[in-house]
């Protein structure tokens, strides 16, 4: 009997053991928290694995540090994890790791900014904004609401607060931003600094334009949180956000709906966050054992500002106000 009670035991460890080995464990490296579209992006995706059944997350925060994110991508490899999230803190750097992550065959998931060497190394999939059009957008909003106002004909000064420097979402929109122009010949660039995606920075670099130039008419910001610091040195400074300078954000954060409807912003552009619902039933295809091939998938994002009704081409501007109640970030 005593063996018999020893040998139940050791079957159910042995299922147990087989029954946790089971699981499909996947790994997040993620640059860090540095704004609250990146806190709404790193929930999403958390919450859409650690929620999913027979799933397991490893997840990493950089902490805005690339060498970081080199050691969290090797320690995945040792751990022998299954697929790998991955999105980049800036876009070079990244050749030799992920030729690693490919020597080791686990699938790579590509969120977000999608590195230069993309070109050179293996990915499953890939998942991002379209940096550049959203780059676009930003300065068409600007030249066609001064259109909309009689002032289409008139010199304006404008400034363009760059994110991390060397990040893909840097490059595309500053790359947008300056063909734009090229478009709107009365918008006369007068500023261009990186404000590192951070409202801290976005604050700094405001008070420091506010000191040097003489006027500014239209702040471009490349995301919403380099935008609302620079809203807090506008005001110290006696001027009225919104009216004394129209500013254009990028990623539709809610804050941003916020300072919208409370008329110290005019426009966000979106970049959306929330990219679980894509990638939880790719890599269920994948254990499916379906393929995917190399485009990076766009989400469908739009453009939010006071009245709505913009025309930028591509898509027509909406009133924030009418849609702030179904954000989800």
């Amino acid at each position: 009997m005593k063996k018999v009670l020893l040998l139940t035991l050791a079957l159910v460890m042995l299922v147990c053991v087989s029954a946790a080995s089971a699981d499909v464990v996947i790994a997040f490296s993620q640059i860090g928290q540095e704004s609250d579209w990146r806190t709404a992006n790193t929930d999403d995706l958390r919450n859409a694995i650690e929620n999913h059944e027979g799933w397991k997350l490893v997840y990493d925060d950089a902490q805005q540090k690339q060498e970081n994110q080199i050691k969290a991508l090797r320690n995945f490899i040792t751990q022998g994890v299954d697929y790998i999230l991955f999105t980049g803190v800036v876009s070079t750097g990244w050749d030799e790791v992920l030729k690693e992550v490919n020597e080791a065959e686990i699938p790579l998931l590509l969120i977000d900014r999608i590195p230069d060497c993309a070109d050179k190394i293996d990915y499953v999939a890939a998942f991002g904004g379209d940096f550049v059009e959203e780059g676009r957008r930003q300065i068409a909003w600007a030249g066609e609401y001064l259109k909309s106002i009689g002032k289409g004909d008139v010199d304006v000064n404008i400034v363009i607060m760059e994110g991390t420097t060397g990040a893909s979402a840097q490059t595309g929109r500053t790359e947008g931003n300056l063909k734009a122009l090229a478009e709107y010949p009365h918008l006369k660039l007068v500023g261009q600094q990186s404000g590192n995606f951070t409202r801290a920075e976005g604050q700094a670099v405001m008070e420091s334009w506010l000191k040097s130039i003489d006027k500014i008419d239209v702040l471009i910001a490349q995301n919403d949180d380099m935008a609302l610091g620079a809203i807090d040195a506008i005001k110290a400074a006696g001027k009225v956000p919104g009216k004394d300078i129209i500013i254009v954000g990028c990623d539709s954060v809610k804050a941003a709906f916020d300072a919208i409807v409370a008329g110290e912003m005019n426009c966000t552009v979106e970049c959306t966050p929330l990219y679980g619902k894509f990638v939880v039933p790719t890599i269920e295809a994948l254990i499916r054992g379906e393929k995917f091939d190399k485009t990076v998938v766009h989400p469908e994002e739009g453009v939010f500002d006071m009245d709505g009704g913009i025309d930028l081409g591509t898509v027509k501007s909406i009133k924030a106000a009418d849609v702030i109640a179904t954000r989800q970030y």
